[in-house]
């Protein structure tokens, strides 16, 4: 087995010693407005990977990562990527990133490798191979939408979001979603990423007055905006599509009780799948360890769910390169025999929609065939 102490590599390493184990890229923020999210994610994909090794590897060989910084441009990060992949220097993708950067790697390999992203994605048009395991935007903020008007009475509504493409797509959403609810939108922004000066975004709310705040911003935009509001003594409502539990300590908690924040996945819920998942990942990196947020727990479903595609399609090919069947992310035409990836993707997105979870920390049981829990009585058909 693997040593752990050597499971993430760097590109560099990756490129000029070659190895018997079978090398996925995972690319997570270790740098700019979202570096803030780069330790539990990659904590997180290590456990991953130690569990399907001790289950036997992936495609019998054991997993190793090689870590690509995924907080840079989408092309720098395309290119490195898509050259890794081209080298043979790794064999399919997992990451946990911006969406604009999920473009440009998307561009850059031209499904040349299996790329599973997990992070909440925006919906649209899927490339060959490309595989989601977060929420759309329609499915992770009308709920919230929904509640807020229900509860809160907000009617009119200020939306604000970073510069690319996930909050253009979650505003056009939002908007459909709020205007057939009869609300009201006040003002809409987006801001370039790494804006420190968020005085005029302050004033511009307290001249459009909303009762409530659809907030789209990332990482450290994100928390420098929810310390100004704060400081101004504004209190509207809150509504945040990437807060997570990192992002709350950084922005110094909140006493209004109007934040809040749509994700799929807390380290707080209590369910035995995730106190288990907690006691696996302490034990391995320690009771200090960044804590188990939703773009962490992304990343170690994102190593489960290759190794479980692959398992069941027999190898890592991306058919519909001249191959028999197209594969597009969740929608599968023609699938082959046995099922591909693009099919066990669907499959089992509708068992988690059938059993009614919202969080998506019970995805272990639906991989049960490739990383049974060891510990006594808790069998994978429980």
């Amino acid at each position: 087995m693997i040593d752990p102490a050597a499971m993430v590599i760097d590109p560099l390493e990756a490129h000029l010693l070659r190895a018997d184990t079978l090398r996925v890229c995972l690319v997570v923020p270790v740098s700019g407005v979202l570096g803030l999210i780069g330790p539990c994610a990659i904590n997180c994909a290590v456990l991953a990977a130690a569990e399907v090794n001790g289950a036997g590897g992936l495609l019998g060989r054991p997993v190793e990562l090689v870590l690509v910084d995924g907080g840079r441009s989408p092309a720098e990060v395309g290119a490195e990527v898509a050259g890794l992949v081209r080298a043979g220097a790794v064999q399919a993708v997992v990451g946990t990133h911006a969406s604009d950067v999920r473009v440009g790697i998307e561009r850059a390999l031209r499904g040349a490798a299996p790329f599973v992203y997990t992070p909440p994605y925006e919906g649209g048009a899927r490339s060959p191979g490309v595989y989601f395991l977060g929420e759309p935007a329609s499915s992770q903020v009308a709920p919230g939408i929904d509640w807020l008007i229900a509860h809160r009475r907000a009617r009119r509504w200020f939306l604000l979001g970073n510069d690319y493409i996930w909050p253009y797509l979650v505003h056009a959403s939002a908007r459909v979603h709020l205007t057939s609810r009869s609300a009201r939108i006040v003002g809409e922004r987006f801001i370039p990423a790494g804006t420190r000066d968020m005085g005029p975004l302050i004033e511009e709310l307290t001249a459009t007055r909303p009762d409530a705040v659809l907030l789209n911003l990332v990482g450290n935009d994100l928390i420098e905006f929810n310390r100004a509001f704060t400081a101004s003594g504004l209190d509207c409502a809150r509504l945040c599509g990437a807060l997570e539990e990192h992002g709350l300590l950084a922005i110094g908690g909140d006493s209004s009780g109007e934040l809040y924040t749509a994700m799929g996945y807390f380290g707080g819920i209590a369910t035995d799948d995730n106190l288990w998942l907690h006691e696996r990942y302490t034990r391995r990196f320690g009771p200090d360890a960044p804590l188990l947020n939703g773009h962490g727990h992304g990343c170690y479903e994102g190593v489960l769910m290759l190794a479980a595609l692959a398992a069941r399609a027999g190898s890592l090919a991306v058919r519909g390169r001249g191959g028999r069947g197209r594969h597009h992310g969740h929608h599968r035409t023609r699938p082959p025999h046995p099922p591909g990836p693009a099919r066990v993707a669907a499959r089992l997105r509708r068992t988690r929609r059938r059993a009614g979870l919202r969080s998506r920390d019970l995805l272990p049981r639906l991989v049960a065939l490739l990383t049974a829990p060891d510990r006594p009585g808790h069998g994978a058909d429980k």
